[in-house]
């Protein structure tokens, strides 16, 4: 175990087998390789993702599937090697969510770019799709039609 501090959920004791491990940071915070996965609370489809090393830095996810059941994509055969799967059953994903403005309302997932955490190895990395027409902005919560639509 090892305790860490963060701004959000105070002290934390993290199980070392819980850790996640980005060998090379994710886009944007490439000097960030330890997080640990919280979930918001028990019934909820939305994660935190801590830094182990910056109190300050945590994002919000979920799984993509809960939201967008059609959402597909293939991994790269690189990134396959550098999270060195072997069982295709022992990956998760997660979609990096947005709340712009605060507003819960228009969250967005970022489904270009999916975390793809290996289970067996605690390895992950942040995937950017090529050749994908997903965007890093789609509604969780779409507008509701209006009437005369």
């Amino acid at each position: 175990m090892r305790k860490i501090y963060t701004s959000r959920f105070g002290e934390l004791e993290v199980d070392e087998e819980k850790v996640i491990h980005f060998q090379n940071g994710i886009p944007a915070f490439e000097n960030e390789h330890e997080f640990i996965i919280l979930p918001y609370d028990e019934e909820s489809p939305y994660y935190f993702m801590q830094s182990l090393n910056s109190p300050d830095l945590a994002f919000l996810l979920t799984i993509p599937f809960l939201f967008f059941p059609d959402y597909t994509f293939e991994i790269d055969d690189a990134t396959i090697h550098e999270l060195d799967v072997k069982n295709y059953d022992k990956l998760l994903y997660y979609s990096m969510i947005t709340i712009p403005n605060g507003s819960i309302r228009y969250m967005t997932a970022n489904l270009l770019a999916p975390v793809v955490v290996n289970i067996e190895n605690m390895q992950a990395k942040q995937v950017i799709l090529e050749k994908s027409n997903y965007t890093t902005k789609h509604r969780l919560f779409p507008e509701p039609a209006k009437k005369g639509e």
